[in-house]
């Protein structure tokens, strides 16, 4: 660590300190000082918000930053507000920005990454429990991406998998080899064991986000008799522990309404979680079920109501299909974020697996000059409609071109699917959703002036 990274570290843990002194007196006072450290003015809109909850008790959000004051361990705190206001957001993003513009490529904001495609759960639909333990990037190799993202000015990194905690001895070993990053993990929560949660308390910088479909019967369904109790028992340790997490729910034509309703976010809340991240079902691989695609009047209805929820309730929820007007459209392709499979291949996407690199063939910076990557860097946004954000689900004919013109190929290990197949899957609901999509954007854009 450096003199300055000491210096910050030293004002982080006397800021939190005086926050814990008196919360109430002392949060916009903190405020303050953030806008002063803020140079260069990069996060206005999201500091008013912040503002205006801890000004108003009446606010949803005062609720929910009082949860966080109140339930997170406090040297927890400090090694996240640290990590991701200040080396993330503040340090890593101007470094960021200024690179993109050097090297005329992408330089994403957070790396995503599956330490193993091994699973301990068999998952109706997923293929990591019948492929096994064949895959792993090695810990030098996880070491390594994350040193070279450092350089990039990236401190976010996020598991998927497989199931990463399969690999939780070497995850936790990355938390202490880089306490200057937030780490978090998707993850179906079944290996959170009392040990595990002791460590995450010690290290301070790794999150878990669950995995749930909704309710008990939902969940069991898909992943297992007696899984549901399993996650509820690892939210109760995290819980006692003082320790945040939360919730990765990923909506389908037959699941949506149970798991955007207002009892489900109840539930959550009750529960301890601290965010939502909603995922559109993908129709990815090919024995994907477009079925399971909602339909444009249930994706409307979805958006509708976690824009109702999260601005009512102390949960904060991000609809990674439906929020693209607030981060500019498609943050794949190394714009924001990239993902590196098990085997080492750099897709510009989790969910779109086609790639000309290889983590261990190439650097992070040659793999993000890679054809596939220069590609989406040449053509975002896809869309100027911000409701159609995506490559694959709404805009299918440029994926196809893209993939062709770089001469990417498949990355997935047990059937590789090619472009034309994947898009295939897509064409019809495209065309479906580009109706309502324009009507609504034009609505909305109409109304607000």
């Amino acid at each position: 660590m450096n003199f300055s990274s000491t210096l910050q570290k030293l004002g982080i843990e006397h800021a939190v300190n005086y926050l814990y002194r008196d919360p109430e007196k002392n949060l916009l006072t903190l405020m303050d000082w953030a806008d002063k450290f803020d140079q260069t003015n990069a996060f206005p809109s999201q500091r008013a918000v912040i503002r205006e909850a801890i000004q108003d008790p009446r606010h949803p959000y005062y609720a929910f930053i009082r949860h966080m004051i109140d339930e997170i361990d406090p040297k927890v705190m400090q090694t996240l507000v640290t990590n991701f206001f200040i080396n993330s957001a503040l340090v890593g993003w101007p470094r960021q920005e200024k690179l993109r513009v050097e090297h005329d490529c992408n330089i994403p904001w957070a790396i995503l990454m599956d330490p193993t495609s091994a699973c301990n759960l068999h998952c109706t639909g997923c293929w990591a429990a019948e492929y096994g333990n064949k895959l792993n990037l090695t810990f030098d190799e996880l070491d390594s991406i994350i040193r070279q993202g450092k350089e990039l000015g990236v401190y976010m990194y996020i598991y998927t998998g497989g199931e990463p905690l399969v690999r939780r001895d070497d995850l936790i070993r990355i938390c202490e080899r880089h306490d200057d990053c937030v780490f978090l993990s998707f993850t179906n929560a079944t290996l959170i064991d009392e040990q595990f949660a002791d460590d995450m308390l010690r290290v301070g910088n790794f999150i878990p986000a669950i995995s749930l479909e909704g309710n008990e019967q939902d969940t069991d369904s898909r992943r297992g008799q007696g899984t549901y109790q399993k996650v509820i028992r690892a939210m109760k340790l995290l819980r006692q522990r003082r320790l945040p997490y939360g919730i990765s729910s990923c909506y389908t034509s037959r699941n949506w309404k149970s798991i955007t309703s207002e009892e489900y976010y109840d539930s959550l809340i009750e529960m301890g979680a601290y965010f939502i991240w909603y995922f559109h079902y993908m129709p990815v691989g090919n024995d994907a079920a477009p079925e399971l695609l909602p339909t444009p009047e249930q994706r409307v209805e979805i958006r509708r109501r976690i824009r109702s929820l999260r601005a009512e309730k102390p949960l904060f929820a991000m609809d990674f299909q439906n929020d693209a007007e607030y981060v500019g459209g498609c943050i794949a392709g190394g714009r924001r974020y990239l993902h590196i499979n098990a085997n080492g291949d750099v897709d510009p996407c989790v969910f779109i697996h086609y790639s000309n690199a290889n983590i261990r063939d190439m650097s992070l910076l040659e793999a993000l000059k890679s054809p596939i990557f220069m590609a989406y860097h040449r053509n975002q946004p896809f869309n100027d409609n911000m409701l159609r954000p995506c490559p694959m689900l709404e805009n299918p004919e440029k994926l196809r071109r893209m993939v062709s013109e770089s001469g990417a190929r498949s990355t997935d290990p047990m059937s590789p699917e090619s472009a034309e197949h994947l898009c295939a899957k897509c064409d019809r609901y495209a065309a479906q959703w580009a109706a309502a999509a324009e009507s609504l954007w034009t609505a909305e854009r109409n109304a607000a002036g």
